[in-house]
């Protein structure tokens, strides 16, 4: 049974240049680095509803989406609401707002953004507490209260976004996949080699030059590295397992800390009439979310329980594929969920396909470079995944496939299936 009852299309959007931790964007909000986006994509076209997310918390707003929208100066009738799952927020957002296209929602504008260089600091909920009953009772007691604070009293982000109920971060528990999945040091840097190498091709070629804006501080990505080398990679040290002598996930195969923002287009037919006529757009045919227990499957390999399922559903293969745009939290992590779809007897006992999907065609991956090069701004990655695949896709003949996949924190993933069809909507 199809997923929806009218065809639903993903539109490229637009992103911001994503900036390296602590550089040119860091003086931004997660709010102001995405007005300027906004304001960009709303001069295209004005939607009927936004939905946009961001993933690292902040006390001083709850439904970012509407603080985006006002603080840029738009039309105050048009909805605007939040999302957040992770490092799928802004790919959930595209979900989303899918589902509520038709009666007079024709066009939404989603996305995401992450300023991590300000990950914002607060009180554990103990001494949130305190303070709080003290300011009820005596203002100065709790004025000293604060001052008197320790660590212990705050919730900071020195475990690099940790998992809350495991207490360690995506890294530390990526080690253990690729532990066991027996993904190597040198695999992990082949691959970000490409993934760097074939982000400033892409730059090069003027891929991204109507997929991104310039702002004051940045113009182009900051992240990737033209003059990295297999060797500079060898040379890098582990960066979470340091003392087992087995660490092989280091600085140099991991998507860095990042600033950006990202959106993209959700539209029927009649939506995509009111888009710029050269812009690349693609049916969203179907997609799956996914969870898994990540205390035996490993924190980011939900993808590899979705994929297989998502193909099998449509009767689909991995030679249907055309174009796979994975999300590159890790070298590791893209490397463990193929090895995983790519072992049948794996794929049968775990996710209940029977199918047979044939052969994983690593040709077709990512060729415009991937989070490891580009970087990963939590809420934005889903958008820029999105649109990057989009654009990729369009010039590919009609009937044409892409699989885009996200793994997320929690043991969770989603992932899109794309078609270029010779669609006729008016334009």
């Amino acid at each position: 049974m199809p997923r929806f009852s009218e065809p639903v299309f993903i539109a490229a959007g637009l992103r911001t240049p994503f900036g390296r931790g602590g550089g040119a964007l860091a003086s931004y909000t997660a709010i102001s680095l995405s007005v300027p986006l906004v304001q960009a994509m709303a001069h295209q076209a004005e939607p009927d509803l936004v939905v946009w997310g961001s993933v690292i918390p902040n006390l001083g707003w709850s439904n970012i989406a509407r603080e985006i929208w006002l603080d840029a100066g738009l039309n105050p009738n048009v909805p605007a609401y939040s999302v957040v799952l992770a490092c799928s927020t802004s790919m959930t957002a595209a979900f989303a707002a899918a589902g509520m296209l038709g009666g007079g929602t024709d066009l939404a504008m989603v996305g995401g953004a992450e300023v991590m260089s300000r990950a914002s600091i607060a009180l554990t909920a103990d001494a949130a507490k305190r303070v709080t009953d003290l300011f009820s009772k005596d203002p100065s007691a709790a004025l000293a209260a604060l001052q008197n604070m320790t660590q212990e009293d705050y919730v900071l982000p020195t475990k690099g976004w940790a998992n809350r109920i495991t207490g360690r971060t995506m890294g530390d528990h990526m080690e253990e996949t690729a532990k066991t999945w027996s993904i190597s040091r040198e695999a992990q840097d082949d691959w970000a080699l490409k993934s760097h190498h074939r982000s400033i091709a892409g730059w090069n070629s003027g891929f991204f030059g109507d997929l991104v804006i310039a702002l004051p501080e940045l113009e182009r990505d900051a992240n990737p590295r033209a003059d990295t080398s297999a060797a500079k990679l060898a040379a890098l040290p582990p960066a979470f397992d340091r003392t087992s002598g087995k660490g092989s996930l280091t600085a140099g195969n991991s998507s860095p800390i990042t600033d950006g923002a990202a959106g993209c287009w959700i539209a029927n037919e009649a939506g995509l009439t009111r888009l710029p006529k050269a812009t690349p757009y693609a049916r969203l045919v179907d997609y799956e979310v996914s969870a898994v227990d990540h205390a035996s499957e490993g924190l980011l390999m939900a993808p590899s329980y979705a994929i297989p399922r998502l193909l099998a559903r449509h009767g689909l293969g991995y030679a249907d594929i055309d174009l796979w745009e994975i999300h590159e939290a890790f070298a590791a992590q893209v490397l463990a969920n193929v090895a995983a779809i790519d072992d049948a007897a794996w794929v049968r006992s775990k996710t209940g396909v029977n199918a047979e999907l044939g052969a994983f065609d690593w040709d077709r991956v990512n060729p415009n470079g991937g989070s490891v090069a580009i970087g990963h701004p939590f809420g934005a990655t889903g958008a820029r995944d999105l649109s990057q695949a989009v654009k990729e896709l369009w010039p590919m003949p009609a009937g044409s496939r892409a699989i885009v996949s996200i793994c997320a924190d929690g043991g969770q993933g989603t992932v899109a299936l794309l078609e270029r069809g010779d669609f006729s909507p008016g334009q």
